[in-house]
């Protein structure tokens, strides 16, 4: 995000001299740019401008050569001698550059550079090295390390070189004292990537007189409308987009300047270069500075090229298949028939040489030099959805790709290029062009029709029609009308965003103040069903009951790969060609979406115990994603249009099923009473009990079906898992994981889990309310009945006989102990439940009961179930 330099930001727009940057950020927070960082300096201590008296050249054993320097730093810095007089101080310098006669700059003892680098006087080389001579990776100001910085090279005038004195502050000097501010800015408003746009900002906020730039530059350029037939342009330039994307062409405006004489040996000035390096850019040369400089002042960016390896004309069109680039980062790029570039026709071949990614980086070829003279500036406007695209597509994200991707003014190109000729004519002596070439298919804005009216409306805001027109003429509207409260306005050429008349009640809620807008709670007209749908409840009401039950709810990412296929114990060929596919994921270890949330869940489960946490118990609802085959492709639908209805259902067709599935997983100890109690370690039971109790709460009658051993699916274990049944339904899965899985996944032996199909169960499900029954008043009678039954007999069953046999009377229905050993035989086992009778209309009496137990007993026989004495 753009840095914000106050010193810069005084070109264009009054501030007070006493201005800091927290005020500043409290002042452009109130129009929307917001305050992402202040940026404080993280160089402390005394850092000095240092005169090399002399420096001694020591060749090394291992090759190297350093230079034992005495350095002046000034009478307040200098060592003091054995006969307490003021002496240069001993610097041990292995830089190439380092000279008897420069001026440096130097860090004493006591300084502390980025990275918390402290300086001390310390030995090294057999000398005593009391400070250091500084290069500006050290200092933080850029990347070269090659050197220290000689400050006569540093782009200061000969006047100013002369005034540095030994001692001057260098911190001062090179700003390192000076704090930044960083801003957020939204994608919306890229006209505030350049201090004319900040500082337009800046006015709106606090009325600081603000004068734009570009309206001077404009009178300084040359006319190119109206010229003589046949005058010659600084170069031929031809646009030929024959495959623009939406319709929308690559290049609207391409504007080309020449300067010629340009002094080659002209270094940036310091001014430039600070601002520059505060920006977060390297200062490269003189015309790249300058053109980087123009882009950060007005927000136009621009290309420099070496006028004299060019060969007209310059042909701007779309990569062809199979071409390449190697850009100026020295990295090649295999090119894609979407990217536009710019080239030129050396030996006669149009268009032949690419020079450029537009609006992304350039090139090598072409690109100035130490030896450049002639310079051709490239100002153009490029399509945001072409240079977005190349950017992320190479990965190779610029100022410039920044800068073109949120909307770069349509009108901007002249003025950009008459102020890069202006700086280079005046740093380094060139001589411009009259003739500039400027090849002009923008159109024109078209008006918007606006009520003031829309601003209350819209907004809740009451704004006077004056004040309405006054805002929108002062961020740069054409407005027009007025009288009866209708306007036609035009948006200004750098600001893409205004389009629509909600765009327009957005700048006066933004201008007038988004906390002036009233706080009310818009009526909402209700028709027809309101409230949750019966899924959404539904799924309420199963989150609920996993809570209550001591189960966290978790959100995983749904994306899967090989490895987990594996640990569940899935076969890959079989699993991969019906899972959907992601064609750009996020990570490339996890190409496909899942088709069982379990796989998900447990990479949750995975890190939890790594971090510590034994007793886990995890659940999380989320959506499957089943693909098929066999469905038909899913078409290409019209970019900016609503797509027809059969379009729609064709899009649906080609969908994968996405139900909505509920799992969870439960490791560790299921009961732990403390010090003195009993600890019970997780089983298949906790994973039933949680079922069970989403039955519960949904009113469904839940079953389990346990299948034969080797019919089990291979991430269960075969004796203690069992498929869930609503209403003859299969819905999901419940038991024990595969001890394999358990080993694949580091989980503890016995962990449990569930799945359920949310929509198959849902589906089962009446969702008419619930026709509650009267409360009797009458005594409960209570009654515990223990069957010796084969095992092949399920509780389930048994229960389900005892239900019937019961009646009307029966209240509640409760297993509660499950009892296998010899007395019983192999074959048998003894189950226990607990049984609640009541009457609606009396007291039972020890015959009623007698009978329903009589009943129950001559039902549990014909199950081959005995009543235990």
């Amino acid at each position: 995000m753009p840095m914000v330099d106050i010193d810069w930001l005084k070109d264009h727009v009054e501030v007070p001299e006493d201005l800091t940057y927290e005020q500043l950020a409290k002042d452009l927070v109130k129009v929307g740019l917001e305050e992402e960082e202040i940026h404080a300096s993280q160089v402390t201590g005394s850092i000095v401008v240092g005169y090399v008296v002399d420096a001694t050249p020591e060749p090394q054993k291992n090759g190297k050569i350093i230079n034992w320097c005495h350095v002046d730093v000034g009478e307040q810095y200098n060592a003091v001698d054995e006969d307490g007089n003021k002496v240069p101080r001993g610097i041990i310098c292995g830089a190439p550059n380092m000279a008897a006669g420069e001026k440096v700059v130097v860090t004493l003892p006591g300084a502390v550079l980025p990275g918390d680098f402290k300086i001390e006087p310390r030995k090294t080389y057999g000398h005593i090295s009391d400070g250091m001579c500084a290069s500006e990776r050290e200092l933080g100001l850029g990347d070269s390390h090659d050197g220290i910085i000689l400050l006569r090279e540093y782009g200061f005038s000969e006047a100013e070189y002369e005034a540095l004195k030994p001692g001057d502050d260098a911190m001062h000097l090179l700003h390192l004292d000076q704090p930044l501010l960083e801003i957020n800015i939204t994608p919306d408003r890229g006209y505030a990537f350049s201090y004319r746009g900040v500082a337009r900002e800046y006015h709106h906020s606090t009325g600081a007189a603000y004068t734009d730039p570009v309206i001077a530059l404009n009178e300084q350029t040359p006319v190119v409308t109206g010229l003589e037939p046949g005058t010659p342009t600084d170069i031929e330039v031809s646009i030929e987009d024959n495959a623009p994307i939406h319709g929308v062409p690559g290049c609207d405006r391409y504007y080309a300047r020449v300067i010629r004489g340009v002094d080659a040996s002209a270094h940036t000035p310091n001014a430039m270069r600070r601002r520059l390096t505060r920006a977060g850019m390297r200062s490269l040369s003189l015309a790249v500075d300058v053109t980087n400089y123009v882009m950060l002042d007005l927000g136009q960016p621009m290309h420099a090229f070496d006028l004299d390896k060019l060969e007209g004309p310059i042909v701007v069109r779309r990569a062809n298949e199979g071409e390449t680039l190697t850009t100026l980062d020295g990295k090649d790029h295999k090119l894609d028939p979407e990217d536009l570039v710019i080239t030129d026709s050396p030996n006669g071949e149009h268009g032949s040489r690419i020079l450029a990614i537009a609006g992304v980086m350039g090139g090598l070829y072409g690109e100035v030099t130490e030896e450049t003279t002639n310079i051709l500036l490239e100002s153009a406007h490029f399509d945001q959805v072409t240079v977005a695209r190349s950017a992320r597509r190479h990965k190779i994200p610029s100022e410039a790709s920044r800068r073109f991707e949120r909307g770069v003014d349509t009108q901007l190109q002249p003025a950009a290029a008459q102020m890069a000729v202006n700086l280079l004519e005046q740093l380094a002596g060139g001589t411009p062009s009259e003739h500039p070439t400027d090849i002009n298919m923008t159109s024109r804005r078209l008006p918007i029709h606006f009520k003031a009216n829309e601003v209350s409306r819209v907004a809740g805001l009451d704004v006077d029609v004056n004040t309405v027109s006054n805002i929108l003429s002062d961020i740069g509207c054409t407005v027009a009308g007025g009288g009866n409260g209708e306007f036609s306005i035009t948006a200004p050429t750098w600001r893409p965003d205004l389009n629509e008349p909600c765009d327009l009640v957005e700048e006066i809620a933004r201008l007038v103040g988004y906390d002036e807008i009233p706080v009310t709670v818009p009526p909402a007209p209700v028709h027809g069903h309101v409230g949750l749908t019966p899924e959404q409840a539904y799924r309420r009401r199963v989150a609920q009951e996993l809570a209550e039950f001591g189960m966290d709810e978790t959100l995983s990412y749904p994306f899967v790969g090989d490895e987990d296929f594996k640990a569940f114990g899935y076969d890959k060929d079989e699993v991969a060609p019906i899972s959907v596919e992601v064609a750009n994921p996020l990570a490339g270890d996890r190409p496909y979406l899942r088709r069982s949330i379990l796989l998900t869940l447990a990479q949750t489960v995975q890190r939890n115990l790594r971090r510590g946490v034994e007793n886990v118990s995890l659940y999380e609802l989320g959506h499957v994603y089943l693909w098929d085959p066999q469905a038909p492709a899913i078409p290409a639908l019209p970019g900016g249009v609503r797509p027809t209805d059969e379009q729609l259902k064709a899009l649906d067709a080609g969908l994968p099923e996405q139900p909505m599935h509920v799992a969870g997983i439960l490791t560790g100890l299921a009961e732990q009473t403390g010090w003195l109690g009993d600890q019970r370690a997780v089983d298949w039971s906790d994973a039933v009990e949680a079922v069970n109790r989403i039955g519960e709460r949904l009113g469904a009658s839940l079953k389990l079906d346990q299948p034969q051993s080797e019919n089990v699916p291979v991430q269960w274990h075969p004796g203690r898992a069992a498929k869930v049944l609503s209403a003859g339904v299969e819905v999901g899965m419940v038991g024990e994981l595969h001890p394999r899985v358990n080993e694949a996944l580091g989980l503890p032996e016995h962990s449990a889990a569930f799945e359920l199909n949310l929509s198959a169960l849902f589906s089962t499900l009446d969702a008419k309310p619930v026709q509650a029954k009267a409360i009797s008043t009458f005594p409960l009678v209570r009654q515990d009945l223990a069957f010796t039954a084969p095992k092949s007999l399920s509780a389930e069953a048994l229960k389900q006989a005892i239900v019937e046999a019961s009646g009307d009377m029966l209240e509640h229905i409760e297993l509660f102990d499950v009892f296998e050993g010899e007395q019983l035989g192999e074959a048998n086992r003894s189950l226990a439940f607990a049984v609640t009778f009541r009457a609606q209309d009396k007291t039972l009496d020890s015959q009623d009961t007698e009978a329903i137990r009589a009943a129950i007993v001559q039902r549990a026989e014909t199950l081959g179930a005995t009543l235990r004495a």
